[in-house]
């Protein structure tokens, strides 16, 4: 699948330094050393309604760890999916009388359009589950062959050969420090990833599973569902952890550096998706897990099911500029949860406006301090906020001030596009 056109990246003086990152596996914000190499990988949309700001804020802040590690000399192999067939798409295709094909389609390109708005820096592979499935009926027919999956006997009038995973049996056969064991990633308790696991997509009340928390790994065809070709797994489709697991075994080193996306995908699907790389190949997902706040409206969480959606598209066609968005966003810290709201994008609107001003009276020697001082905050566990007050108060010293240097001027127009991916110009 193509993904989004590249924002191209200033190159600046200097280099950033570490990266320091909280890690919700290791509960603590770790250094990631400084290396040639990089690789993340980010969770995409299920593509059946318009990109909203709890969306855009996950992407945008991974996109400040992407500029970052570049800014660093690193190259950065990144991955990201989109889960092109899966329940939620099929249902809003069946209410609205689309075929689920050209939703997912329509989709996709308006999420692409709006990443690309936002400069967001593209993936170096995007890919659907769709086509990731020859990959991973292999990798599902052998976690049957090893004991670590059972087909599991439908009720009457239901198939007889979906797939589950045995969270049990790959907790019990972890025989190593790194191995995977259930609740590493989420440091949850039982009682809490049941409750959790009906709620985000999981089926503990099916009888019959070895475990309430056992995910499926492959979803035997029904009347009227889209399916493939499954070889010895008969036909279906695959379940949604097993797909961001191939994905990124088969695109990124194992284990890669960061598995990042929303803090609602830390259980089940993070949990479970280090649970499957463990199972097949014995090396860890990722180094790293690191997760993202959820955005409110209203007082609540922003999410398609409750309808309390802010709508990058929407605001674009409202003539927003994207830039004002993206500030607003960066303007919170990537992992506090906050609330959206009309006064946060004014202000947003008049920062822009005030920093454009400013590049024009740069003062004198004044850019590369605040290239140290965005670079410090990025570098710190990606401090956002702290970087724009840094750029505030440059800002406001610019425009205090009476001498003008033009170089100064666009060394922290280029360090604000390549760091902060907002283009004063």
């Amino acid at each position: 699948m193509k993904t989004w056109r590249q924002t191209p990246v200033p190159q600046l003086p200097g280099s950033a330094g570490p990266v320091r990152l909280f890690d919700t596996r290791l509960r603590d914000t770790v250094e990631i050393p400084t290396a040639p190499e990089q690789s993340m990988y980010v969770c995409g949309i299920t593509p059946y309604d318009a990109t909203h700001l709890g969306h855009a804020s996950t992407y945008l802040a991974f996109d400040l760890l992407n500029r970052v590690w570049r800014d660093a000399g690193s190259t950065v192999a990144y991955v990201q999916n989109t889960t092109d067939v899966d329940d939620p798409l099929l249902e809003r295709a069946d209410a609205t009388g689309v075929d689920w094909r050209t939703l997912a389609h329509q989709q996709i390109d308006l999420f692409q359009s709006d990443m690309e708005a936002l400069r967001v820096l593209a993936p170096d592979h995007y890919v659907g589950a769709v086509e990731s499935i020859p990959w991973i009926v292999p990798e599902v027919e052998r976690l049957l062959a090893e004991g670590l999956a059972y087909q599991l006997a439908g009720a009457e009038g239901e198939p007889d050969s979906d797939v589950y995973y045995d969270v049990t049996e790959a907790t019990r056969r972890a025989d190593a420090p790194e191995a995977w064991r259930l609740g590493d990633v989420s440091h949850l308790t039982v009682a809490e990833m049941i409750e959790l696991f009906g709620e985000r997509g999981g089926d503990p009340d099916r009888p019959g599973k070895h475990s309430p928390l056992d995910p499926i790994l492959w979803r035997e065809a029904r009347l009227g569902e889209p399916h493939w070709d499954g070889g010895t797994l008969g036909p279906g489709r695959p379940g949604w952890h097993i797909e961001c697991t191939v994905i990124a075994q088969k695109f990124l080193p194992a284990p890669f550096t960061v598995q990042g996306g929303g803090s609602d995908l830390a259980f089940p699907h993070h949990e479970m998706g280090a649970g499957h790389a463990w199972s097949l190949h014995h090396v860890p997902l990722a180094r790293h897990f690191a997760h993202t706040g959820m955005v409110g409206l209203d007082g609540e969480k922003m999410s398609k099911s409750r309808g309390n959606l802010v709508i990058v598209s929407t605001l674009r066609a409202a003539g927003v500029e994207p830039a004002a968005i993206r500030l607003a966003v960066l303007a919170n810290h990537y992992r506090s949860d906050w609330e959206w709201t009309g006064e946060l994008l004014d202000a947003s609107v008049q920062r822009l406006e005030t920093w454009r001003h400013a590049v024009t009276r740069a003062l004198p020697g004044s850019a590369e301090p605040l290239l140290g001082e965005i670079r410090g905050a990025l570098t710190d566990d990606l401090d956002a906020p702290r970087a724009l007050a840094a750029v505030d108060k440059w800002a406001e010293d610019a425009l205090a001030g009476s001498a003008a240097s033009a170089d100064d001027g666009a060394l922290v127009a280029a360090a604000v596009d390549a760091l902060l991916g907002i283009d004063l110009g």
